[in-house]
């Protein structure tokens, strides 16, 4: 009776928790927005105070002059935040937080198109909500497992780690790729919205493959897809992003950020 409960909450949980991504696609989310705003809120709050934060006046300008025209697409007051660090990497967080690597405004050496699409990914990740959709997929993951757990297939430890394995990377790990491949769109069509090149999205690409030196992990086995799956999928995208972008061009947005 227990299981048979149990199994009936989760299907309801799924059934009331299923919304569509803003490319369209079939999205679950449990957790309560406000909820997952707070938390973006206290991990920037956090970073702020463990991570150092640039005082470059060049690197500050150009971060926050990208992060601006992108953000007038989008709507929404965003903290920009340049973090003295020499890892390639930028985030966006719920609650409409950015934080960019020094690391990475050298990688770019002062292109702005090429900055503008990272920049324009991680604000993908935010407005698809899939920050939301990674705590619900291991929520419900976790109910799931629990379930099992108390059946006669849950008595065995090997069975179980088995069952977590294929969880691991038959669910979790190709959410996060496709969550990944849906912010490159996403963050292409920022970009260009905005007047930023969108052709400079695969450059960009094409640099952190250099910088990454091959040293990837089997795709199955990443979060991320594979720079030529990245690039590829880019490309196929791109008569939709210049479509956009001489739009933009055409309509006067055309930032000088460099």
């Amino acid at each position: 009776m227990l299981q048979k409960n149990l199994l009936v909450l989760l299907t309801t949980t799924l059934l009331a928790a299923c919304t569509t991504s803003p490319t369209g696609r079939n999205q679950l989310l449990v957790m309560p927005e406000a909820q997952i705003d707070q938390m973006g809120l206290q991990t920037f709050s956090a970073l702020k105070t463990k991570k150092p934060i640039s005082g470059n006046p060049q690197a500050n300008r150009f971060a926050h002059c990208i992060a601006n025209a992108i953000t007038q697409q989008t709507g929404g007051n965003w903290e920009v935040v340049v973090f003295q660090d020499e890892s390639l990497n930028a985030f966006a967080l719920p609650g409409n937080k950015i934080g960019v690597y020094t690391g990475l405004i050298k990688l770019v050496g002062g292109n702005q198109n090429q900055l503008a699409a990272v920049i324009g990914h991680e604000i993908g990740h935010v407005l698809a909500k899939h920050s939301n959709e990674r705590a619900s997929q291991q929520m419900v993951m976790q109910q799931g497992m629990n379930i099992i757990g108390q059946t006669t297939l849950g008595q065995n430890p090997m069975t179980l780690g088995l069952l977590g394995l294929g969880a691991q990377y038959g669910v979790l790990m190709p959410f996060s790729r496709t969550q990944e491949s849906e912010a490159d769109v996403i963050g292409q069509e920022l970009m260009a919205k905005a007047g930023f090149d969108p052709r400079q999205s695969v450059i960009l690409w094409q640099k952190m493959g250099q910088a990454s030196q091959g040293k990837e992990p089997a795709e199955f086995m990443s979060t991320h897809p594979a720079h030529a799956t990245r690039i590829q999928d880019l490309e196929q995208h791109m008569p939709q992003a210049m479509s956009l972008f001489q739009q933009a061009q055409a309509s006067g947005r055309q930032p000088h950020c460099n």
